[in-house]
């Protein structure tokens, strides 16, 4: 298992401890508590999430202040933005992104008071996550897509979004939370 820090803090990249290929197909070890905890990721996860979406399908970016992610791609290939949204932080407003794919088997490790969101490069794919809490639509906080203070490079142009991530109700929440960068 290899663990690799990200530009923003508290971010981390995770190669997976097993990665196993043959004729009949592959085989990932996604998790192991010992190997992580022993990696200094000790984080108790409590519930696992699916998200299939087709092409150019973009979701996020959401977040909330108490939950750590442990992101991945189980099928196809998608672009994840993970963004800075804590006040306190230096490097609040800043944002990375990482192409996470079948493939390459990477998983990102996104702390609390961060958001994220990813767009769907391949014709399907399948988005994991595992979460330090149980899900609570209430302390989400929703960031805009395209808020032109962020300036987040995403290589469509124009994705197919949900309501919540398309306009009034991500702004609204946004700035209920405390806005953005200035």
């Amino acid at each position: 298992m290899k663990v690799t820090r990200a530009r923003l803090d508290g971010v981390l990249i995770i190669e997976p401890p097993t990665i196993f290929q043959d004729f009949r197909g592959s085989y990932v070890e996604t998790y192991n508590e010992k190997l992580y905890t022993e990696a200094g990721i000790d984080i108790k996860f409590v519930q696992d999430d699916i998200s299939v979406s087709s092409k150019h399908v973009l979701r996020g970016i959401h977040g909330d202040d108490v939950t750590w992610k442990l992101v991945s791609c189980l099928y196809g290939e998608f672009y994840l933005v993970v963004v800075n949204w804590d006040k306190a932080s230096p490097q609040f407003g800043q944002w990375e992104s990482f192409t996470l794919s079948e493939q390459n088997r990477r998983q990102v490790l996104i702390p609390p008071r961060f958001g994220n969101g990813h767009v769907v490069l391949s014709e399907m794919a399948i988005f994991h996550y595992k979460q330090s809490t149980y899900y609570d639509r209430a302390r989400q906080f929703t960031i805009l897509w395209n808020d032109p203070r962020l300036n987040i490079q995403w290589p469509v142009d124009n994705p197919i979004l949900s309501k919540r991530d398309s306009g009034k109700e991500a702004t609204q929440m946004a700035e209920k939370r405390g806005g953005g960068p200035q």
